[in-house]
């Protein structure tokens, strides 16, 4: 034989080949797929030049692997292809077993799980004969894996604990946690979400220990999941972000689009239908990159079920229906299942009801097939659904029936709340009252429970998307005019979101005890979540004894806290408060009116109910309503009323005016109020009630009565205002800030005049202006003064007020800006009236934002009796004129209601449009 010509010997070409592979196979293990791959093509070219079919063989192995991990499924299979006969041909049956499951693997992944099976099949009996426990372990493994995706869950566990003792008896860790973190995943599947907690809990620590980052993202993907079916969404939230940052370390492709899609769904159940869509839109290229059709179809049938809820329902089945033969072609009868149940959903929207139960009855039993006993639930439930639309509310309560103890045994909490006020409204339509207010209650507790969990920002969408339910109750409530049950309920869904905003920007209480105690409960929480985070590395016996005691003093802490301090007691959200005691609270004079709007609860009339209550008396009156109709005049009198070149006003006002007074218009004129008090929620918060027109008289509400708003009811924003010195709402002096930084975009001139003309009609008020306005200044002004008055900007909404350069909920004075949720730290305790002047509130006609409702709630949380805001950006000339006439009428003795409608009235005279003279509104105490 001719020696080799390129200048080395066999042998040591051979070794050169070997510390290839070595370097090769490290580099895989250390997931540097792209280095691995261009170190393994060497090798294979040494090796082919050398007719070494072993090395060959692994070189080959090795690319596929690497392949494979890089998602180019195609590739893989490829070199294992080539790789398979070379081992057979050296009679190597340890490189053909891997290969042979290797191969499995990528089928696998591809959706061909028959294909899959039969090379585990065949790779399994050789790895028992070279006595590979480790390879048997393995291989058992991906066999379980098959079975659990076909819905075999029984026979998945059975090949996981063969595979369980052989693994633990080879001492191989990573191994373990595999398999620890696969049985987690059948019992999860099972519905048995404590089980699966306790094997991804054991799994976790393991792969930790062994650096296997891309198991512990797997495992924390997966606790995130059980967290989120439970209802805890912010739990699942915190572990999807865990692991998110581990897989794009590690270019896990596959797993980042597994868990975009996961966040995406979390952000779906809260309402954030945008941020959902983000990233499901990341995980979907992701999923085509790697091949993997399942995850692909998943995504879009995802995709299609937001599209499904923003009601863009022709987009969602063009989702749903890219999504199907994905699915099937790959198998996943679960995803098959889920995917008919949510077209059934949008034929039922449509009206189309047959439709729709054909493609529920198509779903039902691949459901349970698979044993998805919560798509099984969902399914039931939704064919309830459809029966008690056609009537047929006996059938419907069947399947309802069949639903509810599927979604308990699994926890789907957020499922057995739907259901129970399914059966709740079902029960109202019937005629069954108290069987529909006891469901009902059942189904808001929950939601309630499930939404204490949630980060500040995510509460509110959720309260919003799960409201529905306490409509119903509301409705059924007053139909049996259980009046002050039905208001204690809107009580607290309006404090509630008044207390998430509090929340939201981090305010403060007035009461520095409380404030204090608050601190010190909010350390313990952390200290609780802390130790819930230790758990799941921590398997030690004392740590579950030392959670409970814990949460057993949090808990207990929070209702004393409440019970101290009554005005902290919303944001722990405890016992709604007793009516009759706040009714008693209510001014002589003052009749109260909050219009709710019972629109978004499913199968009952739409009507608004406006709860009316005057010192010691409650009483409603319902009106039914169109609410596209509402929604839309809602929406163009918010434009109008801002554009004082837009006549059409006085049209659109006097049709909500027909909506919004005239049902209670007679109740209101028999009680003689000398103060109209609204309560404002929702899309109403921005509607300023007092521009309202009546077109019989010609006349605006405020030209009938003074009209101011309150936040809710409550003890606290209706108490005495106890002994003073002097007349309340007749001040002596004003402390009043004017114009801190007169240098745009922050300058404003008018306001130095504003402030001087107060100084002129009270000449013992203090006028602060231009460097003079600074925080420190007030800070020590302000408890000489019991009306405050800044002519200054702030900027009250959820963006920054770039226009004048001020970031979000801060108002600016010449030193700094102050932080709205400081305000507590003010000292305001005694403060009757805080205006703020010139200050800018977005008013987004679509919006459910609290707006410059929130921003009167800190304040009077932090002690001011009252706020005067605007409610958009003003007109500087008409502001001046309705200042100065306001502390004119308050110095001649009027209430703070009155003065605010008589400085109205003389602006309607000289402005009849209410851009100029409306938006100024009194929130809080009128008196």
């Amino acid at each position: 034989m001719a020696p080799p010509t390129w200048g080395q010997t066999q042998n040591s070409r051979s070794q050169e080949a070997e510390r290839l592979l070595e370097q090769g196979i490290k580099l895989t293990q250390q997931q540097e797929y792209q280095q691995a791959i261009q170190i393994f093509q060497q090798g294979l070219t040494i090796a082919r030049q050398l007719k070494d079919q072993k090395i060959e063989a692994t070189a080959l192995l090795g690319l596929g692997f690497n392949y494979d991990a890089l998602g180019e499924k195609q590739k893989a299979l490829d070199f294992y292809n080539q790789a398979l006969p070379l081992w057979r041909a050296v009679g190597d049956r340890t490189g053909e077993a891997r290969t042979l499951n290797n191969i499995g693997l990528v089928y696998n992944a591809l959706g061909e799980k028959q294909k899959a099976l039969d090379f585990y099949n065949q790779a399994l009996p050789l790895r028992r004969a070279v006595g590979d426990r480790s390879g048997v372990a393995t291989t058992l493994n991906n066999i379980a894996g098959v079975y659990d995706t076909l819905g075999e869950k029984q026979k998945a566990l059975d090949y996981l604990n063969q595979a369980l003792p052989l693994i633990q008896a080879v001492g191989d860790r990573s191994g373990v946690a595999t398999t620890l973190n696969n049985i987690g995943a059948v019992y999860d599947a099972l519905g048995e979400k404590q089980k699966a907690l306790d094997f991804y809990n054991q799994a976790l620590p393991i792969r930790r220990a062994v650096g296997d980052r891309t198991g512990v993202a797997t495992t924390l993907n997966n606790i995130g999941a059980v967290y989120d079916v439970l209802g805890e969404k912010q739990k699942a939230l915190d572990f999807y972000n865990q692991a998110l940052p581990l897989i794009r370390a590690v270019g896990d492709r596959t797993g980042e689009a597994r868990t975009l899609n996961n966040i995406g769904l979390v952000y779906d159940d809260l309402g954030e239908k945008q941020k959902a869509l983000d990233y499901l839109n990341q995980a979907l290229p992701l999923w085509r990159a790697v091949g993997d059709r399942s995850g692909e179809a998943t995504t879009l049938n995802n995709i299609g079920a937001v599209y499904d809820d923003l009601g863009e329902k022709q987009k969602a089945l063009d989702f749903y229906n890219q999504s199907l033969p994905l699915i099937r072609a790959v198998g996943n009868r679960t995803g098959e299942a889920r995917t008919l149940n949510n077209i059934g959903g949008v034929y039922n929207a449509l009206g189309e009801k047959q439709k729709a139960l054909d493609f529920y009855n198509q779903s039902l039993p691949l459901s349970r097939a698979v044993g998805d006993h919560t798509g099984v639930a969902a399914t039931l439930n939704n064919i309830g659904g459809v029966y008690n639309a056609l009537g047929e509310k006996q059938k419907a309560l069947d399947f309802y029936n069949q639903s509810l103890p599927l979604s308990r045994a699994v926890g789907d909490r957020a499922g057995e709340t739907i259901t129970l006020g399914n059966i709740g409204v079902l029960f109202q339509s019937t005629n069954r009252p108290t069987e529909a207010i006891t469901n009902l209650e059942q189904s808001l507790k929950i939601s309630l429970e499930m939404r204490r969990g949630l980060q500040r920002e995510n509460r509110q969408n959720f309260l919003q998307q799960n409201g529905w339910s306490a409509t119903a109750l509301v409705d059924v409530l007053i139909n049996q005019k259980k009046y002050a049950e039905a208001f204690e309920w809107v009580n607290l869904f309006t404090t509630a979101d008044l207390a998430d905003y509090t929340r939201l920007i981090n305010a403060k209480v007035a009461n520095l005890e409380a404030q204090k105690a608050i601190d010190d409960w909010s350390t313990k929480n952390q200290q609780l979540e802390s130790l819930r985070q230790q758990l799941q590395n921590n398997r030690s016996e004392s740590l579950p004894q030392q959670i409970r005691q814990l949460e057993a003093q949090v808990y207990s802490e929070a209702e004393n806290i409440s019970r101290r301090f009554p005005e902290v007691a919303e944001l722990f959200e405890t016992t709604p408060a007793d009516i009759k005691n706040l009714t008693s609270s209510i001014p002589a004079g003052t009749v109260i009116v909050q219009p709710v709007l019972l629109t978004n609860a499913r199968d009952i009339p739409k009507n608004v109910a406006f709860f009316i209550f005057t010192k010691g008396q409650l009483s409603v009156i319902k009106k039914s309503i169109d609410p596209t109709e509402f929604n839309k005049l809602v929406a163009d009198y918010l434009k109008q009323v801002q554009d004082d070149s837009d006549a059409n006003f006085t049209e659109t006002g006097s049709k909500l005016y027909d909506i919004l007074i005239r049902p209670v218009e007679d109740k209101i004129k028999t009680l003689s109020p000398k103060q109209l008090s609204i309560i404002a929620t929702g899309q109403l918060r921005h509607l300023p009630f007092e521009t309202l027109y009546d077109s019989k008289t010609d006349q605006f509400l405020i030209q009938k009565y003074p009209v101011n708003y309150l936040t809710r009811i409550s003890n606290n924003s209706l108490k005495s205002p106890g002994v003073q010195n002097t007349v309340p709402g007749k001040p002596q002096a004003v402390l009043a800030f004017g114009n801190p930084v007169p240098r745009d975009p922050q300058n404003l001139p008018g306001a130095e005049i504003e402030v001087t003309k107060i100084k002129e009609i009270l000449p013992d008020s203090e006028v602060y202006i231009n460097k003079e306005a600074t925080l420190e200044k007030f800070r020590s002004q302000a408890l000489r003064f019991s009306f405050l008055h800044l002519a200054t900007h702030g900027c009250f909404q959820t963006e920054d007020c770039k226009q004048v350069n001020l970031k979000n909920n801060t108002l600016l004075f010449a030193d700094k800006t102050l932080d709205i949720a400081n305000a507590a730290l003010l000292g305001l305790q005694g403060t009757q009236l805080i205006t703020l002047s010139a200050c800018q509130t977005a008013v987004d006609t679509n919006s459910n934002d609290v707006g410059i409702t929130g921003v009167a709630y800190i304040f009077e949380r932090a002690g001011a009796k009252a706020v005067m805001a605007s409610l958009w950006a003003v007109d500087d000339e008409a502001t001046r004129e309705l200042m100065v006439d306001f502390y004119q009428n308050l110095k001649q003795g009027m209430t703070k209601g009155e003065a605010l409608q008589k400085a109205k009235l003389k602006l309607i005279a000289d402005h009849r449009h209410p851009f100029y003279w409306s938006p100024f509104v009194l929130i809080g105490d009128a008196r």
